[in-house]
């Protein structure tokens, strides 16, 4: 089988562990770095006490499934369109809000959070995840496309031998990471990459009415954290030092990346605080090495994620 002859399909769940059967024709999801492996697996033991020194074969015992991937940041090409990649971050736990004709706004959820069924198609085989709930990272790299990385952990059947399918996906083409006005704390910091991990923690809690020993797949709570290189300035422009000890709370925000209506997204964050300094380098330049925390600024709000 060839590793690169893959499809990833995703589709939101009506009702939690039931497969709303995704088609490659609209469902289909361009990913890179596609990934999986069984997480919580069981295997009961029986350490009897006999005659012989042996053992008795262990009893599989259930186990669920992980899918991870990265996927590139890019609109859907018609402003107030869901992006290809919206179901995923509905499925991390983010909430959309969809203005007609002008914009898509995602926002961090705590209550009636989705549930994703996602098919892996691997060159003939098929292994489907249900009941699937996720993780997203950040991978935002000066000159390269953007990328959100995903893990994705739930219910799995399979494999079954099923043809490759020929999947359509969405024709826009992402726009690479430059003109970014980036600032914090209204302060135009000159940076290269910012990451950020949106923390979710996603338990596996059993059920022993399940077939596979596990129940519902949930995100109990969520702690963002991220991190930027900023070129070392003078006080006078901005203090990074005294922000840290001060734990002063400060806007975040990555301006507009793109300039075609349906193709442009931006990234802010209410209230972020440092939550460690260091010295870095970049082709020796000296820079700060810059961790942060983000809270809420009011309720579901620390960060946003806008196609426009």
């Amino acid at each position: 089988m060839l590793k690169n002859r893959e499809v990833i399909l995703a589709k939101a769940e009506v009702t939690y562990n039931t497969d709303p059967v995704p088609t490659a024709a609209a469902n289909a999801i361009l990913v890179e770095n596609l990934g999986w492996s069984f997480v919580g697996s069981r295997m009961a033991e029986r350490p009897a006490i006999r005659a012989s020194l042996g053992q008795l074969k262990p009893l599989y015992a259930g186990s669920l499934i992980q899918f991870s991937f990265d996927a590139e940041i890019k609109g859907s090409g018609a402003a107030g369109t869901a992006p290809e990649l919206g179901v995923l971050l509905q499925g991390c736990g983010m909430s959309e809000t969809i203005v007609a004709s002008t914009s898509v706004t995602y926002k961090p959820a705590s209550t009636s959070l989705k549930s994703l069924t996602l098919y892996f198609h691997q060159d003939g085989l098929l292994y489907k995840l249900t009941g699937a709930r996720g993780r997203i990272k950040s991978m935002l790299k000066v000159g390269e496309v953007g990328k959100l990385s995903f893990e994705f952990v739930g219910h799995f059947s399979g494999p079954t031998d099923v043809a490759l399918p020929t999947a359509t996906y969405n024709a826009t083409v992402p726009v690479p990471v430059l003109s970014s006005a980036f600032t914090i704390d209204s302060y135009a910091a000159i940076i290269t990459g910012l990451e950020f991990d949106l923390g979710n923690n996603v338990i596996m809690p059993g059920n022993i009415a399940a077939a596979d020993g596990y129940g519902e797949i949930q995100i109990v709570e969520r702690k963002l954290i991220g991190s930027f290189d900023a070129e070392t300035v003078l006080v006078a422009a901005h203090n990074f030092i005294s922000k840290w000890t001060g734990g002063n709370a400060m806007a975040l925000a990555t301006g507009v990346i793109g300039s075609v209506a349906g193709n442009k997204y931006a990234i802010s964050m209410p209230a972020v605080t440092y939550t460690q300094v260091g010295k870095g380098d970049k082709d020796r330049i000296s820079t700060f090495d810059l961790a942060f925390m983000g809270a809420e600024s009011a309720t579901d709000d620390e960060i946003s994620l806008v196609w426009t």
